[in-house]
């Protein structure tokens, strides 16, 4: 077998080494690159989402916060909550013109000066149009980053642990939430401490401050990163997509197998979308695509009205509901089972598979909400003068002298918090970038995204006034959400674990129920057996140990007839599932030089 030439690709015959001799492992000088280095590095992008989320529900329970910008509460609060996720919007839909346009790792970049800029008007603010224009501006950052580099870990990252190198995104939010909510906390004890009625600025500036150190971290950082390999081959720029890949996976060796079954997967997918797809925003509207486009949109919708930015935004409003005496302390250690349990997803969602996370998981947060919310209407009451103090006065319904009450709310919310974090927040992130088509991934990853920060500004705005005026009545409304959720993903999202992004086509048009598992094994482990046994025969587009390919095959007719094609020369075309592009039971056919065509291949894909 041999993939499908193009006139820009001519001198990258397929040929890579003796089958008897075996393969013999060279290095070149380049830098060999771990991908879990690299995916964890570029988490850092996620992390400025939790900077900022903490900054916001830190500083509410400060008094020099609430006097300063005169006691923002319902509405008001709502709107200046809701002004980052509103620039996330914008810059979630415009990341795709970036990422495509200068790459995944400049659109990353951007987005982290982008941040500085809005972060230094928020410490600076001296009025709340200044606030709320800081805030819209380092959520442009945001949009952006949380777009782009969940692309970015799927297209370096091996498939075996795809989800774990994702998930490390969310697990960078969960730290970015933390860190800053705990110098919030610091913070909140200047000038007087949280309930003196004069405190100083100096308890919002700091934090505020600080959030520009990651940013300048990250920006600075990518410069030392690869581009992507995925990326790079979109651009016809295959010397160096081969080069990053084989310092990924084959330590810096170009002729490794598993350098060159990745290579060749990545250009006959490319070039199976250059003759078929559309690299625009209509190719997302074409029936195979449209499917996997709302599927990724409704992952990120579901995990923003499952309720937990409710509990990350405005876990103080909660705590004082609850009767809590220290809400800034309680709220603290929701934070640290946010970190602690997403750990698990980390390590496992790879071995458990995405499916299962997003099913136990919104049945487990919508039992959670169920019982907080009857806690709520059954022993709360009306927050009036006879339970109101300077600490819950911007809050209309509380628990009053029930501490076994508040103790349960309480344990609850963490309780919800511990299921999403090793559920739904990994998963949300993880799937819908490596669901869609190389060609429209940016695209319709910036789609997803922009769904997140569609409903996230939504509730944003909404919540605070839905707590001012159902209170408890809000959680049974999240609890119903996280049962259509259930619902919803059983009927649409597949399993997708072990596939490489290559083969997310196979996955989602064989026209199989979601709920069936897909046919186990990769085309990626196939490719990499038949080169390693000699069965076929590859060549890198760029030379190893200076002596062009290894062993090449003169015999092969590959790029002198690129357009031949036999049922001898495709072993496996008489069973469709056997993945006939990728898997040869002929050596010899392969040997021989055998080509498969565009055609064959697309009726492979389908």
């Amino acid at each position: 077998m041999t993939c499908f030439p193009r006139a820009s690709m001519c001198a990258c015959a397929r040929a890579l080494r003796d089958p008897v001799k075996g393969h013999v492992e060279r290095r070149n000088t380049t830098l060999s690159l771990r991908p879990s280095r690299l995916t964890r590095s570029v988490a850092t992008g996620g992390g400025l989402f939790g900077f900022d989320i903490s900054s916001m529900s830190g500083v509410l329970g400060t008094q020099a916060y609430m006097r300063y910008f005169d006691r923002p509460v319902s509405y008001r609060q709502g709107g200046i909550t809701a002004s980052m996720p509103a620039g996330s919007l914008v810059g979630a839909l415009a990341s795709s013109f970036i990422a495509d346009k200068y790459s995944r790792k400049v659109a990353i970049q951007i987005s982290g000066v982008i941040w500085i800029v809005g972060s230094i008007l928020q410490a600076s603010s001296t009025t709340l149009a200044q606030l709320i224009v800081g805030r819209t501006i380092s959520g442009l950052a945001i949009g952006i980053a949380s777009s782009v580099v969940p692309i970015y870990q799927s297209e370096i990252a091996p498939k075996e642990i795809r989800g774990r190198m994702i998930s490390l995104q969310q697990w960078a939010i969960t730290w970015g939430i933390l860190i800053q909510y705990f110098i919030q906390y610091g913070a909140s004890f200047a000038g007087g401490g949280a309930s003196y009625p004069d405190q100083g600025t100096a308890a919002f500036r700091i934090p505020w401050a600080l959030q520009v150190i990651p940013a300048i971290i990250l920006s600075v950082g990518l410069f030392f990163f690869p581009f992507s390999p995925r990326w790079l081959g979109a651009q016809d720029r295959w010397e160096e997509a081969i080069q990053v890949l084989a310092n990924l996976h084959g330590h810096g060796d170009v002729s490794h197998p598993k350098v060159l079954a990745e290579y060749q997967e990545i250009e006959e997918a490319l070039s199976f979308e250059r003759e078929h797809a559309v690299a625009s925003f209509k190719g997302l509207v074409e029936q195979r695509i449209l499917r996997r486009v709302l599927l990724g949109v409704s992952v990120q919708m579901w995990g923003q009205l499952c309720g937990m930015n409710v509990m990350m935004y405005y876990i103080v409003y909660i705590m004082q509901g609850a009767g809590i005496n220290d809400p800034l302390l309680t709220a603290s250690i929701q934070y640290i089972i946010n970190v602690i349990m997403t750990v698990p997803a980390i390590l496992f969602l790879d071995r458990w598979g995405r499916r299962p996370s997003l099913l136990y998981g919104a049945v487990g947060m919508m039992i959670c909400l169920l019982v907080n919310g009857t806690l709520q209407g059954a022993y709360g009451e009306p927050n009036t003068a006879r339970t109101r103090t300077r600490q819950n006065r911007e809050i209309t319904w509380v628990i009053h002298d029930r501490p076994g009450v508040s103790k349960a709310v309480v344990a609850f919310s963490y309780l919800f918090v511990a299921t999403f974090a090793v559920t739904w927040g990994p998963t949300s992130w993880t799937y819908p970038a490596e669901i869609f088509p190389s060609k429209v991934r940016a695209k319709a990853v910036s789609l997803a995204t922009a769904s997140n920060w569609a409903w996230n500004c939504a509730l944003a705005f909404a919540v605070p006034p839905l707590l001012w005026t159902i209170n408890w009545k809000m959680y049974l409304i999240f609890a119903a959400f996280n049962l259509a959720a259930f619902v919803h993903m059983f009927l649409s999202a597949p399993e997708t674990k072990g596939k490489t992004l290559e083969e997310m086509d196979e996955v989602f048009d064989a026209g199989r129920p979601a709920w069936r598992a897909a046919l186990k094994g990769s085309r990626l482990d196939q490719l990499q057996k038949d080169i390693e046994a000699g069965h076929l025969k590859v060549t890198s587009p760029v030379s190893s140990g200076g002596n062009g390919s290894a062993a090449a095959n003169p015999s092969s007719s590959s790029s002198a007839n690129p357009s031949s094609s036999s049922p001898s020369a495709n072993p496996s075309s008489s069973s469709p599932s056997a993945n006939p592009p990728l898997s040869s039971s002929s050596p010899a056919a392969n040997t021989a030089g055998a080509a498969v065509t565009h055609t064959e291949f697309a009726e492979a894909k389908r």
